[in-house]
């Protein structure tokens, strides 16, 4: 019993830490892989607390969807911006 309580304390921490670096990081792209892991934490948090249902709907909403979708637009955002510079090289 002793073991998976000490586990809840170190994925807490984990957690946080997670937070916090997604806030302080400067790179988009280390953000929403930061940010993908705090969602899969909270899904095995959510399973030691015995939801299943909940853990399975941040794993595949947190993680999952809202994952692709950020790196998706990551993607889209670098893509406008390569066409805006070489547009500007042109003129």
């Amino acid at each position: 019993m002793e073991l998976i309580e000490a586990s809840k304390y170190i994925l807490l921490i984990l957690l946080i830490f997670c937070a916090v670096s997604v806030n302080l990081t400067k790179s988009l792209l280390q953000a929403v892989i930061i940010f993908m892991a705090y969602s899969s934490l909270m899904s095995v948090i959510w399973v030691l607390m015995e939801s299943p249902d909940l853990a399975i709907t941040e794993a595949a909403v947190g993680a999952g969807i809202s994952g692709v979708l950020f790196l998706l637009t990551l993607r889209k955002i670098r893509e406008t911006d390569r066409e805006v510079k070489g547009g500007e090289e042109e003129s």
